[in-house]
């Protein structure tokens, strides 16, 4: 059995000061992701014997970024999706091992005013052109903050967000398109009329004491995989983050 585990830190600075290495040890994965890791090169130094360490730095400083930390070593990585416009934000790391492919990805948020909606529109797109060339050659898991709810039930208010970031019928739209593209929603496919289950909450307004989140935060698998499909989950319990950890278990072949 393969545990995967995924999380947006929103700093792993800030997070390191809240347990972050209890927390990495209590959920003992495979391969642990984050996002929105915040963090330059040489500005922190994670001691995690065991783990091979990636990491993907956006140039722009205190901002996005992702790290992968795997167990078993992996055959290739790459960072980024190839395309110019959208790999300087440290936003993809992909590892291929001998049966799949594994990303973490942190999304674009189309922002406040939806000023970034058009850059997300483009992204969407050649992010779903990324994975299906690599499904061609194996099939892929991917997960990450990727900043939509995609149905009603993923938010606790879905009415007074229609019009918000992450929940537009533009970006809705492109995660219905994904994974009518040969993807499963592994947390849906387990738990398909799970409510009140989120992933972030906003700082404001006590929204996680009251649970009015979003669940924006996925694992994703190609169709293939769901026969190695085991349990999928949320670690609502684990604090530190404005998000929560994420998890899939997987069959080994």
């Amino acid at each position: 059995m393969m545990k995967l585990i995924s999380w947006n830190v929103n700093g792993l600075r800030a997070v390191m000061g809240k347990g972050f290495m209890e927390t990495f040890a209590a959920l003992d994965a495979d391969i642990f992701c984050l996002q929105e890791t915040k963090l330059q090169e040489g500005q922190i130094d994670m001691d995690l014997p065991g783990y091979h360490q990636y990491w993907n730095y956006a140039e722009k400083k205190g901002y996005s970024g992702t790290a992968v930390f795997t167990r078993q070593e992996p055959l290739s990585v790459r960072y980024g999706i190839g395309t110019d416009a959208f790999d300087h934000e440290g936003r993809v790391i992909t590892l291929e091992f001998p049966g799949f492919f594994f990303l973490t990805v942190y999304t674009p948020n189309s922002q406040d005013g939806l000023a970034r909606l058009p850059y997300r529109m483009e992204w969407e797109d050649a992010f779903l052109a990324y994975i299906q060339k690599l499904d061609s050659e194996k099939p892929v898991i991917f997960c990450g903050d990727l900043n939509v709810a995609h149905q009603e039930i993923d938010l606790k208010n879905p009415k007074s967000n229609q019009h918000n970031a992450g929940f537009t019928q533009e970006e809705r739209d492109k995660m219905t398109h994904l994974l009518s593209s040969g993807f499963v929603d592994t947390f849906r496919w387990f738990h398909p009329d799970a409510r009140d289950e989120y992933s972030w909450w906003s700082y404001r307004f006590h929204a996680r004491e009251k649970n009015a989140g979003w669940r924006i935060d996925y694992f994703i698998v190609s169709d293939r995989l769901k026969d190695r499909l085991e349990s999928a989950g949320i670690h609502q319990e684990v604090f530190g983050s404005d998000h929560c950890p994420v998890e899939l278990m997987l069959r080994n072949d």
